[in-house]
């Protein structure tokens, strides 16, 4: 039996809701889960679809990028999740999906304001959309450079991994991370859910203002506060 048995079932668990939450469609989507004391991930395979895999499937790769083990080829974003790996030593999951929402947000270059107290029990800021890619980035390494584009994006506005675990990517679509695939693959839900409910606030109200910084501040001393519910 392979050591990474535990890493390829946790990825396989993670990956399989991805279609049971609606957060894909046919395999436009990736979960992987790290192993930080072996130096490895499990990842997605390229081009599977979901109702055909399984755990056995499921890619090692190093935080290089370099395939471990595994017999097909690692998901096209696995440079993006091996530059993150590699810079975020916390993280133990990310989840990279083109859901309709959220990925809608991304494509208009804009971020996700904080109207309501569902977007604050989880952020405090509003969701950030990191700029469309240069050029010359593009004709590069696209993947690797993914991956620093997230990094630049919250360097640029001051913001943490550890307490944003969700962006989006400029004429792209999101990305989140977590603790654990699990939490990652929660991390997309929410976002797509509070993607979905700003845009219906501003149909609703085009001049909606933001979350009251009161209200803000309140769910976040709830969200970390001893024993709150959202602390635990």
């Amino acid at each position: 039996m392979s050591k990474y048995e535990h890493i390829k079932q946790l990825a396989y668990t993670a990956n399989m809701q991805l279609p049971k939450l609606n957060l894909v469609v046919f395999t436009f989507g990736n979960v992987s889960a790290a192993d930080r004391d072996l130096g490895v991930f499990a990842i997605k395979p390229s081009g599977v679809p979901y109702e055909d895999l399984l755990p056995e499937n499921m890619v090692i790769v190093d935080f290089d990028g370099k395939t471990v083990e595994g017999s097909l080829r690692p998901s096209s974003d696995t440079k993006t999740h091996a530059v993150l790996y590699s810079k975020w030593d916390s993280v133990g999951g990310i989840c990279h999906t083109h859901s309709a929402y959220a990925t809608a947000w991304a494509q208009s270059h804009r971020d996700i304001p904080i109207y309501g107290t569902t977007h604050a029990d989880h952020n405090t800021v509003d969701i950030p959309c990191a700029p469309p890619m240069s050029d010359e980035m593009i004709r590069g390494d696209y993947e690797y450079e993914t991956g620093y584009q997230i990094l630049n994006c919250l360097q640029e506005r001051h913001l943490s991994y550890k307490e944003l675990e969700m962006i989006l990517i400029g004429n792209h679509a999101p990305f989140t991370w977590g603790k654990t695939a699990d939490k990652a693959v929660y991390n997309s839900a929410v976002l797509e859910s509070i993607a979905q409910m700003a845009l219906f606030t501003e149909q609703i109200n085009p001049k909606v203002a933001r979350l009251k910084e009161a209200l803000i501040n309140k769910h976040y001393d709830r969200k970390h506060g001893e024993g709150s519910y959202y602390g635990q």
